[in-house]
């Protein structure tokens, strides 16, 4: 069989058109290239600008300033095509690498400079690195036909490292790209045309719940079997290439990351999200700026979500996880022992794995919301997305909890109900009266004023029957969530 050539273009128009229009940009360009491990950056990079890199180094974790600056400089003398004076610090490097690229440059042709993996450059004992790129583009490179694309998936720190840098790379990015994984729709043409596997959509979305939209995760997806078997043999057989992912993940991503794997750990144990003030008790997290700096970075990573609850302060936002491979991780890869290459489809088979699975639907909605957005003809309409607790009181003793409301700038609110069945939803008048009861309930204990319409979202569709016909206002089904459209707002 052929092998997969993919299609760079799946999910990346926009950040493609960024990239090409540096190449015909007048000026020189600084792009800084975020997004988490192993979403496609470098790949990306790579293809679009392939005729036009003439030089590329990647940043080498852990290693000492010494190994860096050898292996840099060895790289510019490839370039170079000869021997070269050894340098002693970054600054030589820097030198080295104008005096090598003095030769190459010129009005015809942009050429581009691709460091990879950032931070890696800057261990404990290799500070001056950056400094020295800033004064390479302060002092030279700013004029050239030239492009330096800094590249790496430890988002939080090239934007406080980079972006918000005060010193000699201050305001000097031109460029920002933040890669985010693939929605499902991208996911569904990823795996038709990098696997040759076309799943239906509820398998698709089953899969997506175990790997979530990684490029480098669904690669791994085996054309012939079944969306069952590719997660055992992705997740759960003896050498599944993500059975130890989760260990690798976040330290590649954070420095001392054991504080952010403590927080994951905690959101993981309440699928409806915790309060910054319950993740600090459960996670054991330091309180004050670094539970901020912690949260902000898993947030800037696309490892959580933050919003706040309806009629409370920006303070008492609720945090849950949407990393889809974590929660499948902490919930099932972690603590399932390895019982024969069948292992995963005797736990698909139980009933916790098929209540898992209705909290998995729930974030995946979440972070479809420009799609729901769309088929309910409300894309340009202005929403937000919250939450509703009420603990009972003593005017009344009812728990109410709604996990996803959407709230539109035209006066009306949608309070969702979201079920993840392999057929069509049937309502009862037992459910009737259920969600009946709940909106009248919230109305009340919200004191909203808007127009409240109970939303339905599950894969297949309602059944038509006679019960209560305007229960829902509206029934969204996978067709909808699967909408090809442009935008993530999460």
């Amino acid at each position: 069989m052929q092998e997969p050539t993919g299609d760079i273009f799946i999910g990346r128009q926009k950040e493609v058109k960024i990239l090409q229009e540096v190449l015909k940009s007048p000026r020189a360009e600084m792009i800084a290239m975020l997004g988490r491990r192993r979403v496609g950056k470098t790949y990306l990079i790579d293809q679009v600008y392939k005729d036009h890199i003439i030089f590329k180094q990647t940043g080498a974790r852990d290693e000492p300033e010494k190994k860096q600056i050898k292996s840099f400089a060895q790289k510019i003398e490839t370039l170079a095509g000869e021997k070269l004076e050894e340098p002693e610090d970054w600054m030589d490097v820097f030198f080295m690498l104008r005096r090598v690229l003095e030769k190459h440059v010129s009005k015809e042709k942009k050429l581009v400079i691709f460091l990879d993996e950032l931070s890696w450059f800057t261990s404990e004992d290799s500070k001056s690195f950056l400094n020295y790129l800033g004064y390479f583009w302060n002092d030279w490179a700013y004029q050239q036909n030239l492009a330096i694309v800094l590249c790496g998936s430890a988002t939080s720190w090239i934007i406080q490292k980079v972006i918000n840098d005060k010193g000699g790379l201050h305001n000097r990015v031109t460029r920002y790209i933040h890669l985010e994984p693939f929605n499902l729709a991208e996911t569904e043409e990823y795996l038709e045309k990098n696997t040759y596997t076309r799943y239906n959509r509820y398998d698709t979305t089953r899969l997506y719940m175990a790997l979530g939209g990684i490029p480098a995760y669904l690669k791994e997806v085996k054309h012939g079997k079944g969306v069952i078997q590719n997660i055992n043999d992705i997740c759960f057989a003896k050498n599944a290439p993500l059975k130890n992912e989760f260990s690798r993940l976040y330290p590649a991503l954070f420095e001392k990351s054991d504080h952010h794997v403590a927080v994951i750990r905690a959101l993981a144990s309440k699928h409806s999200g915790m309060t910054r003030t319950e993740i600090i008790q459960t996670s054991k997290i330091p309180n004050g700026s670094t539970a901020t700096r912690i949260l902000e970075e898993l947030e800037q990573c696309n490892f959580i979500f933050a919003h706040p609850p309806l009629g409370k302060k920006k303070k008492d936002k609720i945090y849950r996880l949407i990393d889809e491979y974590s929660l499948f991780y902490l919930r099932f890869i972690e603590h399932t022992p390895y019982t024969g290459e069948d292992t995963f489809m005797q736990l698909s088979q139980r009933q916790p794995y098929k209540i898992w699975c209705g909290y998995a639907f729930e974030n995946i909605c979440m972070k479809h919301i420009y799609q729901i957005k769309k088929v309910l003809g409300v894309a340009g309409v202005h929403t937000t997305t919250y939450s509703f607790y009420k603990r009972p009181d003593e005017w009344d003793d009812f728990v109410l909890q709604i996990d996803m409301l959407m709230e539109r700038a035209d006066n009306v609110l949608h309070l969702f109900e979201i079920k993840f069945r392999d057929d069509e939803f049937v309502l009862n008048i037992e459910y009737a009266d259920k969600l009946d009861f709940r909106k009248r309930r919230f109305v009340s204990r919200s004191k909203t004023r808007r127009y409240v319409i109970n939303t339905l979202i599950t894969p297949f569709g309602m059944k038509k029957t006679n019960v209560r016909p305007g229960t829902f206002g509206s029934v969204l089904t996978l067709d909808d969530l699967f909408l090809p459209v442009n935008g993530k707002l999460y």
